[in-house]
């Protein structure tokens, strides 16, 4: 049996009690960064072994998995925050698992664009999510593509990328464009940054103390 935990992407009180449960409970937990997970590991008294499980290994890795997994341990991946699989390491090992007929449980649980979508008060009867953009090849292509959308369309920015994917959304989409920026998502610093695309650059473009991974929530075409 494998298990996708989705762990808390702010606030470590976010998880469930059946994910601590899981947690627990397996052989073996799979984790993007162990120094990470252990801060979470440490708060709820969880001994279980970890292992390296991330975007730079997981090729390496993934037959000495599934192997264990036949041979009859159980195990949960982790990310460092949020729900495997969603714009983090997951998809490789849930596809070798579908392939060798493996049991695969994904608990509900956190994940960064939820609230983002839901705080900005942007449609969300129907919406795309794009997750991270490319950062050469295709990115234009993209980034044309999310402004012809009716629906509002979601993107993930890391800090370092913000004020150059706002210049090209402006760019794409037009500076009136409704938006909504998320930072720190249930963190003690959370912050929303509304109005339009042209608004929010004009907010964060001299701020250069921004720090972990941003949500943008942006209208569809009118």
């Amino acid at each position: 049996m494998l298990y996708f935990v989705p762990t808390p992407i702010g606030n470590l009180s976010d998880i469930t009690l059946r994910a601590i449960e899981v947690l627990k409970s397996v052989d073996l937990v799979l984790a993007e960064d162990t120094r990470t997970s252990k801060h979470l590991f440490d708060k709820y008294d969880i001994v279980t072994p970890l292992k390296s499980f991330h975007i730079h290994n997981e090729h390496k890795v993934l037959q000495g998995i599934i192997e264990s997994l036949n041979a009859g341990q159980s195990m949960a991946l982790i990310s460092d925050a949020g729900t495997p699989g969603i714009s983090d390491p997951g998809f490789l090992l849930a596809r070798a698992c579908r392939e060798e007929g493996i049991e695969l449980q994904v608990l509900p649980g956190p994940t960064a664009f939820v609230p983002a979508l839901v705080v900005s008060g942007l449609p969300s009867d129907k919406f795309h999510f794009e997750g991270f953009l490319p950062h050469k090849k295709g990115r234009k292509t993209r980034l044309k593509y999310l402004a012809s959308l009716e629906q509002t369309f979601i993107l993930y920015v890391s800090p370092h990328r913000i004020n150059k994917t706002l210049q090209q959304l402006i760019e794409h989409c037009g500076e009136e464009r409704k938006a909504s920026l998320s930072r720190e998502i249930s963190k003690i610093h959370e912050e929303h940054i509304k109005g339009s695309l042209k608004e929010i650059f004009e907010k964060i473009e001299t701020r250069t103390k921004l720090k972990g991974e941003m949500v943008m929530v942006v209208n569809g075409v009118a």
